[in-house]
């Protein structure tokens, strides 16, 4: 394409310095050069081969206006130009480049078309689109309301008749005129981005419907003025050493590394692990002091596609006053925006790429022992995915002591379960507890022994044991939360982190359109005096509606949970009472296991499904507060989502552990739900085994359907109707111009969107907490957390890498407001589990008995001693047994309680022992919350948040770059000296000579003017 030879308008057109018109211009640009040629290799500051702009590049940057119809498939496509009636070159065989296989592809738009605009010739078989410029055809916008369209006007201004020859006027109708407004805004956005300094290419749209791509470039002139824009760290030539700790420190890192190397991820490494490379944010004006080898790589796949997508959020278009690519794909101007792959992650091909790597030795399940290769992770995916994968590791690493520990603690009560009195008293027939009914009228009178089995197996999770291990696990979360701080500020280390400024994030698309609006709406009514210079802004009026719908909507989410749990409850009742009706008597001695079961999957099954729509409603909640950026929005959306999975995943065992069995009332003022349903009871022995089975089974249940078959399976079935949605609705027409192997960009297309960390990080957090919350009922949570994890992790990675489409890199120096949660959970945690072994086990009854009550010391009479005595002629008519073979010889039952017995002056009132055990119980909780929090104090003192050689690293990387910048400013400023000096003797050979020649007085003028021209020549090649 050759070179308009004007452009149109008065634009001008920036040509290259070679392209002088004079001579002599010319022979100064050259000796300039010849003279700093040295200082320009060493100190430049813009790139040497500044090439001249790219002729379609100036085309569409400077096309008329009516020249916009055929801008799409000619100006911007500044490869394909030329090709329109020939044969199109044939794609990239690495599908990561343009067709001329040497620009990468750094960024991808796609999007797609529908031509309307096409004439059938007589006898054509198929329609060919001959959308083309504005004379050979006339757009009416039939279905828009706007009126008549003005027809093209002649040379001497008068309006074509209707008549003109060759003219053809096409109605729209409504679609046909949205799918022409999206044509226009996307061709006024790409050429915006090419005025910006990117490069685009596109597919030629030669069928009536399809799908598009936009490919992007960015050149080193625009990668260079980014970067330098995004204060990007890149590495320069200075390397410095790591100092290491030396001692027995560092003969115990050697010994764990050689233990663990073949758990080490097979990925290059730096051949030096212990020389750093100095970083300092890049600078076109000290560009000397970074280490270019090669400008197409200095900046890797991922930083390039950081500074384009920058690029494409914020260049607007002025249809809509759209505000960036998010505004455009809102509005289905574009389908999707994404980089691209480094390739196929497998293959039989032997070339080998990051994700190749990266699925080989970290997204396989056979991979499942090795480490994971972070920094590899943190170059391919950026620094907050990186964050998210150093935590899950750390927190999967710390899981292990924690199971460990649960282990020892679940087989100390498996080995005492024999020599454990209380429960071989319930055991004991010979005791014969005759107990009260647990129903009326249909339930008889039974003996405790018949709980034999519950009570058993109650003491593997309700002894001594477990009161160790709620501290233990109260002092783990601190260490794994300080170790996390130390792990975070260590890998800000590495990865140049430190001093990360907070980058100036561009509003959302939903916060423009809000604000637009609001413009719209006060234009009219803005008064003269009003300062039109004034920003505007949603205030808090303007957001009050979405801040009520988020309080009513909330409050409604979690009364909700409630009615969930009291439906469970019941159903539980009346299940209870129902199967207690039955003649066989299998089923009435199963009844407890029966309705506990069937609760405990129905409950699992609410809180699965009002997960997904809590997940939906805190979105929707979030979208109408119209936060202004997107980390307002992350942090809004995750507190909401948080609060409302928190409260549905545990608002069950809470239920049970500090409610169940709280309420009943006792014999003869029974407490009653509905008419003749009573509220139900804790199990004889205790509600701690009940709690147990609920926290296992909801906790399994969510790792294995949700956080698993769920992640597999919901991602695929949306690849598959995505792509059957595709097929259905392009038509089978023949592309010729398609390759026959598809490219990297149409493979990543059919790939999942990534929507962030947010559900990988809540999926966590919830397991997090019931390792933690309720740990004294459940000791084995770490170990089943611990297998889930180890799934987990290469789950994630496996979608990651092979599922998801490749995610923008963003630099984050933490991970945000996860870690203030954590930390939540983590105090919560000592207060909960406090709380359970007070309340819901029979540890302070028991220690109470023990030191207060029993006569030799031992816990012989136990269970005789928390049995109170209830005169069963003391019951409600009605409420009776029918039908009861023991009734004429019962004349007592017992519950349990503290109560005083029926021949008392005070009958059926609390005991003393029930005074003095709940002052127990309320004395242990603020003993155990203090010392557990005091402990956990003095290892939050104790481990510092910064390593120390991290910390030395620091300020001596800071002296470093101070003395590398002096070095080089030393040298930059010799270098200017020996110029100046060697300029200084030109001038003086210069002058001796004009003496010489000065000896005839005659010559004096001549001698004068050539020694001035040969000063003014010599200082312009200087």
């Amino acid at each position: 394409m050759q070179l308009p030879a004007k452009p149109p308008g008065n634009m001008e057109t920036h040509k290259p310095a070679s392209s002088h018109p004079t001579l002599n211009g010319q022979k100064t640009a050259k000796s300039a050069r010849d003279s700093f040629s040295a200082y320009n290799s060493k100190y430049l500051t813009v790139p040497q081969n500044r090439t001249s702009l790219h002729s379609s590049r100036i085309n569409g940057a400077f096309e008329a206006p009516s020249c916009m119809e055929s801008f799409s498939s000619s100006i911007i496509n500044n490869y394909l130009d030329g090709t329109r009636g020939g044969a199109v070159d044939k794609a990239s065989p690495s599908g990561m480049h343009f067709r001329d296989s040497k620009r990468k592809v750094d960024y991808v738009l796609a999007y797609h078309y529908r031509n309307r605009l096409a004439r059938h010739p007589p006898g054509a078989g198929s329609p060919e689109p001959t959308r083309g410029s504005a004379s050979s055809a006339l757009v009416l916008n039939g279905g828009m309301g706007k009126g008549r369209a003005e027809l093209p006007r002649l040379d001497d201004g008068r309006r074509a008749p209707r008549e003109w020859p060759g003219l053809e006027v096409i109605e729209l109708g409504p679609l046909d005129a949205l799918e022409e407004e999206k044509r226009l805004q996307r061709e006024e956005y790409e050429r915006n981005l090419v005025e910006a300094g990117l490069e685009i290419e596109k597919d030629p749209e030669n069928k009536s419907q399809g799908l598009s791509f936009v490919r992007i470039h960015a050149p080193w002139q625009v990668l260079s003025r980014e970067a330098e824009l995004l204060k990007i760290k890149m590495p320069t030539k200075k390397m410095y050493e790591i100092t290491e700790e030396g001692g027995i420190l560092k003969k115990l890192n050697e010994i764990w590394c050689k233990v663990t190397e073949p758990l080490q991820p097979q990925v290059p490494q730096q051949e030096n692990t212990n020389m750093k490379s100095l970083s300092y944010p890049f600078s076109r004006e000290k560009i000397y002091l970074y280490n270019i080898k090669d400008k197409d790589t200095f900046f890797d796949n991922a930083t390039r596609s950081r500074i384009v997508r920058e690029i494409l959020k914020r260049t607007s278009t002025k249809a809509r006053n759209s505000m960036g690519i998010g505004t455009l794909i809102a509005n289905n101007v574009y389908d999707a925006a994404y980089p691209l792959h480094d390739g196929e992650y497998e293959g039989q091909n032997d070339d080998m790429n990051e994700r190749k790597l990266l699925y080989r030795e970290w997204a396989r399940y056979g991979v499942f022992y090795k480490f994971q290769p972070i920094d590899l992770i943190r170059k391919y995916f950026g620094e907050k995915i990186g964050l998210y994968f150093a935590w899950l590791g750390l927190y999967t690493e710390f899981l292990i002591p924690s199971s460990v520990v649960g282990i020892i603690v679940f087989l100390y009560g498996c080995i005492t379960i024999e020599s454990d009195i209380p429960s071989k008293e319930m055991c004991d027939q010979r005791n014969a507890f005759t107990m009260c009914p647990l129903c009326d009228k249909f339930c008889d009178y039974w003996n405790l022994s018949s709980a034999c089995a519950t009570a058993r197996a109650s003491h593997l999770f309700d002894n001594p044991a477990t009161v160790f291990f709620s501290i233990f696990m109260a002092l783990w979360a601190t260490m794994f939360l300080e170790q996390w701080k130390r792990l975070q500020m260590r890998l800000s280390y590495f990865w140049d982190l430190t001093g990360l400024e907070e980058e100036e994030e561009h509003p959302r698309p939903e916060y423009e359109t809000k604000l637009l609006q609001k413009k719209l709406k006060n234009k009219n009514i803005r008064t003269e005096n009003s300062n039109e210079n004034e920003k505007e802004k949603l205030t808090w009026s303007d957001r009050m509606p979405g801040y009520a719908a988020n309080f009513g909507l909330i409050l409604f989410m979690i009364m909700l949970t409630f009615s969930a749990v009291f439906g469970v409850i019941v159903y539980r009742i009346t299940t209870a009472a129902a199967l207690s009706f039955s003649t066989n008597e299998t089923t009435r001695s199963n009844v407890r296991v029966t309705v506990t079961a069937t609760a405990v999957i129905i409950n699992l099954v609410v809180i699965l499904i009002l997960d997904e729509i809590y997940g939906a409603v805190a979105k929707w909640l979030t979208e109408i507060e119209v936060p202004k950026t997107e980390k307002t929005f992350e942090e809004r959306l995750i507190l909401k989502a948080f609060l409302l999975k928190f409260v549905n995943s545990y608002a069950p065992i809470f239920y049970v552990a500090f409610f169940k069995g709280r309420f009943v009332g006792r014999p003869g003022h029974y407490v009653y739900v509905f008419d003749g349903y009573r509220m139900e009871e804790c199990a004889p022995g205790g509600c701690l085994m009940e709690l147990c089975i609920q926290l296992s089974i909801i906790m399994l249940g969510k790792q294995l359907i949700q956080n698993n078959l769920f992640e597999i399976g919901i991602p695929k079935l949306k690849k598959l109707f995505r792509k059957l949605k595709d097929e259905r609705t392009e038509p089978k027409e023949m592309d010729t111009n398609q390759s026959k192997d598809p490219q990297q960009w149409d493979l990543d297309y059919i790939l999942e969107p990534f929507t962030g960390l947010t559900p990988e990080y809540m999926e966590m957090i919830i397991q997090f907490g019931f390792v933690t919350l309720f740990v004294a009922s459940f000791p084995l949570a770490p170990l089943f957390a611990l297998l889930n994890n180890i799934i987990e992790v290469r789950l994630d990675a496996k979608k990651f890498v092979t599922e998801l489409r490749r995610p923008d890199t963003v630099r984050a120096k933490d991970i945000g407001i996860w870690y203030n949660i954590l930390s939540g959970i983590g105090k919560l945690s000592v207060i909960i589990n406090a709380f359970v072994i007070a309340v819901t086990s029979d540890f302070i009854p028991r220690l109470m008995y023990q030191y207060a009550y029993s006569q030799n010391g031992t816990m012989h009479g136990f269970i005789n001693h928390t049995l109170s005595y209830f005169n069963v002629s003391h019951l409600k008519a009605g409420t009776q047994p029918e039908n009861s073979p023991f009734a004429q010889d019962v004349l007592f039952c017992r519950f349990k309680d503290y109560r005083e017995p029926p021949w008392s002056q005070n009958q059926y009132e609390f005991s003393k022992q029930y005074w003095a055990v709940l002052s127990a119980r309320l004395a242990f909780v603020i003993l155990f919350q203090n010392l557990v929090m005091f402990l956990s104090v003095l290892v939050d003192w104790m481990i510092p948040d910064i390593p120390k050689g991290i910390s030395e690293q620091i300020k001596k990387e800071k002296s470093v770059l101070v003395d590398f910048f002096l070095k080089e400013e030393h040298e930059k400023l010799k270098l200017i000296e020996s110029f100046i000096a060697r300029d200084k003797q030109r001038r003086k050979s210069g002058t001796k000579g004009e003496r010489i020649r000065a000896a005839s007085f005659c010559q004096f003028n001549r001698s004068q003017k050539s020694s001035f021209a040969s000063f003014s020549s010599q200082h312009t090649e200087v």
